[in-house]
């Protein structure tokens, strides 16, 4: 397992980017006169690792050109390695109000400040030159950037503070202190992004055997998503490892596909907390499913040797192992005879396990880890899910849902929510129109507040019009980390939705007395693969609801 790229000893600790407490009051005086973004979760993770000096030599956010000397060689255009180009995505209004040379105050979502930014630059970035440069993929398949950026220098006021699991978040001055508290001159970062299976376990055994290094459990958490599960997990499992040798830190990133960019920018980051290496899974046998990253060790190494003179931590790719039975254990994949059957259990199958309450094996994982997993995974009938209907005005969404909630709860054993589209209209969006912008900020409220009611084991049902096919996957991607998401088509033909008009909306809209109207003057984008399909004007609403009971007893909702 030797270690690639350089080795020469740890990098010098990075200066953190806070003002001076003198500082800090004439920034905070002055913030109440400034402009100010509210910075969302990713925005608020990147800022601390620039404030804290983990993103060293980065002291700002990038302009159009050091972004685009990023992007085509990973450095920065003074020379210093730099694999991210960071910057600040706003939008086109607060980029408007913005001038060079002036002050943007950086805020949390509740409004405290945490640094200001002297502007130095106001750009608009080519989401699609983005993408290709960092993911090889068009901007709808990359991660959702802002196109307006702010450049400048930071300042920064006070971190962003941790409520949760205090003691595992720590800045580049309070990792190091650990490391020189307990002694520690190499220490390798193993990078996890789940817990710490058996095999997880063997693999950081050995790292602190075969390097003769001090092991640093390092998950990357984004903060958007439910981590507490996974840092629970973590803990859990860390008294089977030595406890001289073994300490546990959170790395707050966002969540990214797995690029040879990646892996070098963590590398940095990670250089800059003081580890001298870093490991990762890698280089699994064909046909065994990817390994943490994706990419093979080979592929990282020649990234290294072309862009990473300046980065002074030494890679550690890792064979990713398999459990065979007949050696007693665990083996690299590329040590497994051809004849041989390694078992080897993978993410999807896990999380299958868990959501239909079966057995996972004992070679497996821990049973303190999977008592945690289970709690955040239990079965479906244990979960909490949305039923999303959609479907044009007068389709029987309502209706129907109506009648789907009298049987669950009729059924007891979970709170049932109904937000129907006319009832959040009236108490949730009331200030709302219906241009294309207002309608889906109405949807993603709903979404919001489905979200919310799946995450904590209940059953949401909404019914809304939800015209737009890229919104209704937004929400579908909100809700589907807590729980199941049902979308069902209510699939009735527009001519009887017409015949019925018990509002006399169609007819208004048909004499143009209603505007951008779904159906008639705006259009209604069916769902092409809902999980069903029910149309009113041949189902009738019992038939309906008992369709929707038997997919969800099917599917493990109801047990």
């Amino acid at each position: 397992m030797p270690p690639s790229g350089p080795r020469s000893p740890r990098a010098d600790p990075p200066r953190p980017l806070l003002a001076d407490p003198e500082q800090v009051a004439t920034l905070k005086a002055r913030a109440l006169e400034l402009p100010s973004w509210d910075l969302d979760p990713r925005q608020q993770m990147e800022l601390e690792l620039l404030l804290g000096g983990a993103a060293a030599p980065l002291r700002g956010y990038l302009g159009r050109e050091a972004h685009a000397a990023v992007l085509a060689g990973m450095r920065l255009p003074e020379g210093p390695f730099c694999p991210w180009p960071l910057t600040l995505d706003v939008d086109e209004a607060t980029a408007a109000a913005l001038r060079p040379g002036g002050l943007l105050g950086l805020r949390d979502l509740e409004g405290v400040l945490l640094a200001v930014l002297r502007v130095e630059e106001i750009w608009e970035a080519d989401p699609e030159d983005e993408a290709r440069a960092l993911y090889g993929v068009r901007a709808a398949q990359a991660p959702r950037l802002l196109p307006w950026r702010v450049a400048g220098a930071v300042e920064g006021v006070e971190l962003p503070g941790h409520h949760a699991f205090a003691a595992l978040w720590h800045s580049p001055a309070e990792l190091r202190a650990l490391f020189a508290k307990r002694g520690w001159d190499r220490v390798v970062a193993l990078h996890l992004p789940g817990p710490v299976h058996a095999a997880q376990h063997r693999l950081g055994m050995e790292l602190v055997r075969e390097l003769g290094a001090n092991l640093l459990l390092h998950p990357v958490v984004d903060e958007r998503e439910d981590y507490y599960w996974l840092a629970r997990a973590l803990r859990a499992a860390l008294p089977r490892f030595p406890e001289p040798s073994t300490a546990l830190s959170l790395l707050g990133l966002p969540r990214r596909p797995a690029t040879v960019r990646e892996v070098l920018w963590q590398a940095l980051l990670r250089q800059n907390l003081g580890c001298s290496h870093m490991a990762w899974e890698s280089g699994v046998r064909e046909g065994a499913g990817p390994d943490a990253y994706g990419l093979e060790a080979d592929e990282v190494a020649e990234a290294l040797a072309r862009a990473a003179e300046g980065l002074r931590i030494a890679l550690v790719p890792v064979p990713a192992p398999a459990y065979l039975e007949e050696a007693g254990g665990f083996v690299p994949w590329r040590e497994v005879p051809a004849t041989a059957r390694p078992r080897r259990l993978d993410e999807p199958e896990l999380m299958a396990r868990l959501r239909e309450g079966r057995e996972v094996p004992a070679w497996f994982s821990f049973p303190e880890v999977m008592a945690e997993l289970r709690q955040r995974f239990p079965p479906r009938s244990r979960q909490g899910f949305t039923l999303f209907f959609t479907g044009l005005s007068g389709a029987g969404k309502s209706t129907v849902a109506k009648a789907v909630m009298a049987k669950l709860l009729e059924l007891g054993g979970r709170p049932v929510t109904l937000l129907d589209g006319d009832v959040v209209r009236k108490h949730l969006s009331s200030e709302l129109g219906f241009s294309r912008e207002h309608r889906n900020l109405n949807i993603r409220r709903i979404g919001f507040v489905a979200s919310q009611i799946t995450k904590n084991g209940g059953v949401a049902i909404c019914a809304p019009i939800a015209p737009y096919a890229a919104v209704r996957q937004e929400v579908r991607e909100m809700i589907s980390p807590y729980g199941g998401f049902i979308e069902i088509h209510v699939a009735t033909p527009l001519e009887v939705c017409e015949r019925r008009d018990r509002k006399g909306l169609y007819a208004k809209a048909r004499a143009g007395l209603i505007r951008e109207f779904t159906g008639i003057s705006d259009p209604y984008e069916p769902p092409e693969d809902p999980e069903l399909r029910l149309d009113t004007s041949e189902l009738s609403v019992e038939e309906a609801a008992q369709r929707v009971f038997l997919y969800l007893e099917r599917e493990g909702y109801i047990a």
